[in-house]
Protein backbone atom coordinates (compact mmCIF):
# COMPACT_ATOMS: atom_id res chain seq x y z
CA UNK A 1 0.00 0.00 0.00
CA UNK A 2 1.46 3.37 -1.05
CA UNK A 3 1.81 6.41 1.15
CA UNK A 4 -1.08 8.86 1.26
CA UNK A 5 1.03 12.05 1.20
CA UNK A 6 3.68 13.87 -0.84
CA UNK A 7 6.40 16.25 0.38
CA UNK A 8 7.16 19.17 -1.97
CA UNK A 9 9.80 21.85 -1.58
CA UNK A 10 8.58 25.40 -2.32
CA UNK A 11 10.51 28.34 -3.81
CA UNK A 12 11.76 29.34 -0.34
CA UNK A 13 13.37 25.96 0.40
CA UNK A 14 10.59 24.95 2.82
CA UNK A 15 9.13 21.46 2.58
CA UNK A 16 5.33 21.32 2.53
CA UNK A 17 3.41 18.11 3.07
CA UNK A 18 0.33 17.45 0.95
CA UNK A 19 -2.13 14.63 1.60
CA UNK A 20 -4.15 12.98 -1.13
CA UNK A 21 -7.84 13.88 -0.82
CA UNK A 22 -10.13 10.86 -0.49
CA UNK A 23 -12.48 12.21 -3.20
CA UNK A 24 -10.38 12.60 -6.34
CA UNK A 25 -6.81 12.21 -5.02
CA UNK A 26 -5.88 15.89 -5.42
CA UNK A 27 -3.13 17.21 -3.12
CA UNK A 28 -4.22 19.10 0.01
CA UNK A 29 -1.59 20.99 2.03
CA UNK A 30 -1.41 20.72 5.79
CA UNK A 31 -3.59 23.53 7.22
CA UNK A 32 -6.16 23.53 4.41
CA UNK A 33 -9.74 22.51 5.23
CA UNK A 34 -11.65 20.54 2.61
CA UNK A 35 -15.17 19.27 3.30
CA UNK A 36 -15.40 15.46 2.96
CA UNK A 37 -18.10 15.80 0.24
CA UNK A 38 -15.93 18.09 -1.90
CA UNK A 39 -14.10 16.57 -4.86
CA UNK A 40 -10.49 17.56 -5.53
CA UNK A 41 -9.34 15.79 -8.68
CA UNK A 42 -5.86 14.36 -9.21
CA UNK A 43 -3.33 16.96 -10.30
CA UNK A 44 -5.00 19.76 -8.30
CA UNK A 45 -3.06 21.56 -5.55
CA UNK A 46 -4.73 23.15 -2.52
CA UNK A 47 -2.38 25.34 -0.46
CA UNK A 48 -2.34 26.01 3.34
CA UNK A 49 -5.20 28.05 4.79
CA UNK A 50 -7.63 27.27 1.95
CA UNK A 51 -11.22 26.38 2.85
CA UNK A 52 -13.33 24.34 0.43
CA UNK A 53 -17.01 23.87 1.34
CA UNK A 54 -19.43 20.99 0.89
CA UNK A 55 -20.16 19.77 -2.62
CA UNK A 56 -17.47 21.86 -4.30
CA UNK A 57 -15.65 20.30 -7.26
CA UNK A 58 -12.05 21.25 -8.02
CA UNK A 59 -10.91 20.01 -11.46
CA UNK A 60 -7.63 18.42 -12.43
CA UNK A 61 -4.67 20.76 -12.67
CA UNK A 62 -6.32 23.52 -10.61
CA UNK A 63 -4.10 25.50 -8.25
CA UNK A 64 -5.87 27.05 -5.23
CA UNK A 65 -3.44 29.38 -3.46
CA UNK A 66 -3.25 30.06 0.28
CA UNK A 67 -6.20 31.43 2.25
CA UNK A 68 -8.68 31.24 -0.66
CA UNK A 69 -12.31 30.43 0.15
CA UNK A 70 -14.35 28.16 -2.12
CA UNK A 71 -18.09 28.15 -1.31
CA UNK A 72 -20.57 25.26 -1.38
CA UNK A 73 -21.38 23.64 -4.73
CA UNK A 74 -18.72 25.69 -6.59
CA UNK A 75 -17.32 24.12 -9.75
CA UNK A 76 -13.77 25.04 -10.74
CA UNK A 77 -12.96 23.64 -14.19
CA UNK A 78 -9.58 22.07 -15.02
CA UNK A 79 -6.38 24.14 -15.05
CA UNK A 80 -7.94 27.23 -13.41
CA UNK A 81 -5.91 29.25 -10.91
CA UNK A 82 -7.46 30.73 -7.76
CA UNK A 83 -5.20 33.40 -6.27
CA UNK A 84 -4.31 33.87 -2.61
CA UNK A 85 -7.13 35.20 -0.44
CA UNK A 86 -9.68 35.02 -3.27
CA UNK A 87 -13.29 34.09 -2.43
CA UNK A 88 -15.70 32.21 -4.71
CA UNK A 89 -19.39 32.40 -3.73
CA UNK A 90 -21.73 29.42 -3.44
CA UNK A 91 -22.78 27.79 -6.71
CA UNK A 92 -20.36 29.77 -8.89
CA UNK A 93 -18.80 28.13 -11.93
CA UNK A 94 -15.23 28.94 -12.97
CA UNK A 95 -14.19 28.05 -16.54
CA UNK A 96 -11.20 26.16 -17.89
CA UNK A 97 -7.85 28.00 -17.51
CA UNK A 98 -9.60 30.98 -15.87
CA UNK A 99 -7.41 32.99 -13.49
CA UNK A 100 -8.87 34.60 -10.36
CA UNK A 101 -6.47 37.20 -8.94
CA UNK A 102 -5.37 37.66 -5.36
CA UNK A 103 -8.16 38.79 -3.01
CA UNK A 104 -10.70 38.91 -5.84
CA UNK A 105 -14.37 38.14 -5.09
CA UNK A 106 -16.73 36.15 -7.31
CA UNK A 107 -20.39 36.52 -6.31
CA UNK A 108 -22.77 33.69 -5.46
CA UNK A 109 -24.04 31.87 -8.57
CA UNK A 110 -21.72 33.65 -11.00
CA UNK A 111 -20.63 31.99 -14.24
CA UNK A 112 -17.14 32.74 -15.58
CA UNK A 113 -16.23 31.34 -18.99
CA UNK A 114 -13.06 29.68 -20.18
CA UNK A 115 -9.77 31.62 -20.32
CA UNK A 116 -11.07 34.65 -18.39
CA UNK A 117 -8.87 36.71 -16.07
CA UNK A 118 -10.19 38.43 -12.96
CA UNK A 119 -7.75 41.03 -11.65
CA UNK A 120 -6.38 41.32 -8.15
CA UNK A 121 -9.03 42.72 -5.73
CA UNK A 122 -11.69 42.76 -8.50
CA UNK A 123 -15.31 42.00 -7.57
CA UNK A 124 -17.38 40.12 -10.15
CA UNK A 125 -21.05 39.20 -10.36
CA UNK A 126 -22.77 37.61 -13.36
CA UNK A 127 -26.19 36.27 -14.18
CA UNK A 128 -26.75 32.60 -15.05
CA UNK A 129 -25.68 33.25 -18.65
CA UNK A 130 -22.36 34.74 -17.61
CA UNK A 131 -23.30 38.37 -18.38
CA UNK A 132 -21.65 40.82 -15.99
CA UNK A 133 -23.92 42.66 -13.58
CA UNK A 134 -23.37 46.25 -12.46
CA UNK A 135 -21.51 46.56 -9.16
Amino acid sequence: MGKNYVDIENDHGETLRYRKHANGRGLIAHGAKVHPTAIVEAGAYVEPGVQIAAGARIGRGVWVESDALIGPEVIVAPHAHIGPGAAIGAGAKIGIRTVIGAHARVAVGSLLGDDETISENERVATDRRGLRLAA
